[in-house]
């Protein structure tokens, strides 16, 4: 016997007849209509009595594909997840960390030593990611750590400019707090978007410069101080600090980038791995420069306390949650986690320390999403 399988164009089922070589001994043709869903949850009865999936191998290909797929949409669902409650904390907890690292005021620890601390586990944390792929697929051209001098001589530029930021980070805490860093950050998208089209010759919507307009406006809102003489909570160092980190960020950023793409099939985590070493080189001279005496007579870790620890794991793990939404989830992971990330830093400073949730900052934290948000969805579409 021969069971011939059509799919009915109409309605996405499946027909199974039964066709026989011969007319005269051919019996009535049966059909038997099933979803895809049914054919994955039981069998259909063929004329000898056996079931669809062992008469039809085909068919129960499709259910099983069915089930599959299912499984890996649910998969997929839950690791999505995991990335962006994951990037929110790490990204809401930054800040609140740094600020709460500080006694009576100022760092009882060596901030070039914490910043190196970090780029030295994220080359870590590179490496053993390499040994997985080494041992899964193997050690080829691509995954290697042996290369050229002319591709590795690209990467002192971002790592000396990562640098100078990240350092920069601990410093604008004397002019502004938590929540206000959380928001002001954010600048760095207008510096990223211009950069990118001035360097990569990308060209931006109008509903991205217009994105840009709003984000400003809204970074300013959040900062009026209206119970005072001063207009604005943030004094003029701490935007200027915060405007210099947006710069030195995007240009990092759009670098490191265009060496990425530069040569695409290249693993990841060797490009990480070199970026990050010559991170570690460069911060291994500004503790030269800056602590040598304090480091040489007190110790590489004086100062050092539970949450400096805390925070020195979440700068490295908010590379790699970054690096994880790139591939496994999208740019809406992203906005929402910076929207949600500068609402809870705001709340957990009420309590921590004492700041006050006022208006202003709840309309431009607001006004600050929007934008964010219009700039994600806003990007120009490749004509077809």
């Amino acid at each position: 016997m021969e069971y011939r399988r059509v799919k009915d164009q109409v309605n996405g089922s499946l027909r199974l007849t039964a066709a026989g070589p011969l007319d005269s001994l051919r019996r009535p043709p049966i059909s038997v209509t099933e979803t895809f869903d049914d054919l994955s949850q039981k069998d259909i009865e063929s004329l000898g009595g056996r079931s669809l999936s062992s008469a039809n191998p085909i068919a129960a290909a499709i259910a099983g594909l069915s089930s599959a797929g299912g499984a890996k949409g649910k998969s997929s669902w839950k690791l999505k997840s995991v990335v962006t409650l994951a990037l929110t904390l790490l990204t809401s907890s930054q800040a609140i960390l740094i600020v709460w690292s500080k006694r009576a005021g100022k760092y009882e620890y060596s901030v070039t030593t914490a910043n190196f601390s970090v780029e030295a586990l994220k080359c870590l944390l590179s490496l053993a990611a390499l040994f997985r792929t080494w041992n899964r697929h193997g050690v080829t051209d691509d995954n290697r750590l042996t290369t050229s001098f002319d591709e590795v001589s690209v990467y002192p530029i971002p790592a000396v400019l990562y640098m100078v930021k990240n350092l920069l980070q601990y410093y604008i805490f004397a002019y502004v707090d938590a929540p206000a860093y959380q928001i002001l950050k954010n600048l760095n998208i207008i510096s990223t978007g211009v950069l990118y089209r001035i360097i990569l010759k990308k060209k931006l919507s109008e509903i991205q410069w217009a994105a840009f307009v709003l984000l400003c406006a809204g970074c300013t809102t959040a900062q009026l101080n209206p119970s005072s003489d001063h207009v604005l909570q943030t004094p003029f160092q701490g935007w200027m600090m915060a405007i210099v980190m947006a710069l030195l960020s995007g240009f990092a950023g759009v670098y490191t980038e265009a060496i990425i793409k530069k040569r695409p099939s290249r693993n990841i985590n060797v490009q990480n791995f070199w970026l990050y070493i010559f991170g570690v080189l460069f911060n291994l001279v500004a503790i030269c420069v800056q602590d040598y005496d304090a480091v040489m007579n007190k110790g590489f870790f004086h100062g050092y306390s539970f949450i400096t620890v805390l925070m020195i794991l979440n700068h490295a793990l908010s590379g790699i949650a970054v690096s994880m939404v790139m591939k496994y989830a999208d740019n809406i992971v992203k906005v929402y986690s910076t929207s949600v990330a500068m609402l809870l830093t705001a709340v957990v400073s009420v309590f921590l320390f004492g700041f006050h949730l006022s208006l202003a900052f709840f309309l431009g934290s607001t006004v600050v999403s929007v934008s964010v948000y219009l700039h994600s969805i806003g990007k120009l579409q490749p004509q077809k």
